[in-house]
């Protein structure tokens, strides 16, 4: 029993250790958004910020605002329209099963390792055709394509452990197929919708490539090209760098804590058959 309990404590100290080596770079983040300018080439550095100030949270307010309402406004968007097309199609191929429904699994999946940079070349020619270049639909757009192929395939794993006796006895009482997806379907799938929504807001509010390639110059530029911009215009303000990139850290973690529960569930549906 010692040799049990010896052997979990040196499993704990690990996996805190190896924890407190990955959260580093966020502690570190914080650490330097409270330091004062004069203090940030001091050799060795402070651990802790003895003088803070909140200097760079002042500036994020100031100048970053614009830029954290475009990410959100892009983020909401990506989730909408995410959600909207991909449980019908969840839906279809879980419970209708169309005919190829195997072979557009497969191009899911494959849409899937396409990389990014290739398909923000694909939409910048296509946008310059339609004149979207610079606008926040189009990325909105943009951003779905990435979220829509992962949340198909969660939608039908989801839907998949639906009984179908919950289906039967809606039809019974005179439900057709979209007012069974209405009113049985998406209620019962509330995790795989957290889930699906949590990880299209993340993808959207994180993206770069897309946002870079699509939106750069406009008037309309979310946060991740707002940091790109800040870095290049205030290379000496690090404490400014780093408050704006601990207020963007904000939503997506303070969504992720709140979703955790249901993307546990959601992520693990359609995993285990009865």
């Amino acid at each position: 029993m010692n040799t049990g309990t010896s052997r979990t404590g040196w499993k704990t100290a690990v996996g805190l250790l190896l924890t407190a080596a990955m959260l580093f770079p966020v502690y570190w983040m914080l650490n330097v958004s409270f330091t004062r300018d004069q203090d940030m080439r001091k050799s060795p550095p402070d651990l802790l910020p003895l003088h803070g100030t909140l200097a760079g949270y002042r500036a994020v307010l100031d100048e970053q605002l614009p830029y954290l309402g475009t990410s959100l406004v892009v983020a909401l968007g990506t989730v909408v329209l995410t959600v909207v097309l991909a449980a019908p199609a969840g839906y279809a191929l879980a419970k209708l099963r169309p005919r190829g429904g195997g072979l557009l699994t497969f191009v899911l999946l494959a849409a899937q390792m396409i990389p990014g940079i290739i398909m923000a070349m694909g939409f910048y020619a296509i946008y310059l055709q339609l004149g979207l270049l610079q606008s926040v639909p189009g990325l909105i757009v943009a951003d779905s394509t990435l979220a829509v192929p992962f949340a198909v395939l969660i939608f039908t794993a989801f839907m998949s452990g639906i009984p179908g006796e919950l289906l039967q006895a809606a039809q019974m009482d005179g439900a057709g197929i979209l007012r069974t997806f209405w009113s049985i379907v998406l209620p019962t799938s509330r995790n795989s919708i957290v889930t699906v929504s949590l990880f299209a807001f993340l993808w959207s509010w994180s993206d770069f490539i897309f946002a870079n390639t699509l939106v750069n110059g406009g008037t309309h530029e979310p946060i991740t090209l707002g940091i790109y911009h800040y870095i290049g215009n205030n290379n000496q303000q690090w404490n400014a760098i780093m408050a704006t990139a601990v207020v963007a850290s904000l939503p997506a973690t303070v969504i992720l804590v709140l979703a955790q529960r249901y993307v546990a569930a959601g992520v693990t549906a359609g995993a285990v058959k009865d």
